[in-house]
């Protein structure tokens, strides 16, 4: 019994601020998210895809809307999805400046490979496993999508590949509204694949951040 699930990283936020968001709630799409959230519907349109589940935030939330016109499908809600718990969310975080600039918060920086800043990355993987298990059996011979975040889909993947859980943030292979897709023999996970349908897209954000960065 052959099965894939999606995972899928929700598109970019209307962040103008530029704090770390997390969980707080009120931060949706940007326009060009919307789009990036309908590039990786169309690159999904012929599949099996009889299952859809988002994290709860209104971004991951807003990322599974086009899947849900697209198929016909309702979103389900998986709190396991939902992004990790962070100290520094709602401040703005920045290497020399914002909070880590802050000599008050560099205690909570001490323990890099747990995070100490943070929910803990072996839970975080725990949660999303079992929740693409689930993912699994809903829609076992055919597809699901589990709409997600960067942080867990990354920690998910070196998880199951057996690779040690902490890591360089700048190395994750996890774009916006990237696709990282497990494929199951039966309850066995056999290949991972990734792809990142909204890359177009991605890189016109990149390039209107620079050109106001100049």
């Amino acid at each position: 019994m052959k099965t894939i699930v999606h995972v899928l990283r929700h598109g970019e936020v209307y962040n103008p601020t530029k704090i770390l968001y997390g969980r707080l709630p009120g931060f949706r799409l940007s326009e060009l998210g919307v789009q990036m959230a309908k590039a990786a519907a169309e690159s999904l349109a012929g599949h099996d895809i009889t299952h859809l589940v988002a994290s709860p935030l209104e971004r991951a939330q807003q990322t599974a809307e086009p899947f849900a016109e697209q198929l016909g499908l309702p979103v389900a809600v998986d709190e396991r999805l939902i992004e990790s718990a962070n100290f520094f969310e709602g401040k703005q975080v920045g290497v020399g400046d914002g909070s880590l600039k802050d000599p008050r918060n560099w205690w909570v920086l001490r323990d890099p490979m747990t995070p100490s800043w943070g929910e803990p990355y072996n839970v975080i993987a725990a949660r999303m496993y079992q929740a693409i298990l689930t993912a699994r059996e809903a829609a076992e011979g055919h597809e699901a999508v589990c709409v997600s975040h960067q942080l867990p889909i990354w920690t998910l993947r070196r998880h199951i590949e057996k690779k040690r859980l902490w890591h360089d943030p700048r190395r994750r292979e996890c774009s916006l509204a990237s696709l990282t897709s497990f494929h199951f023999d039966d309850t066995k996970i056999v290949g991972i694949a990734y792809s990142e349908p909204a890359a177009h897209l991605v890189a016109l954000s990149a390039s209107a951040r620079n050109a106001k960065g100049a």
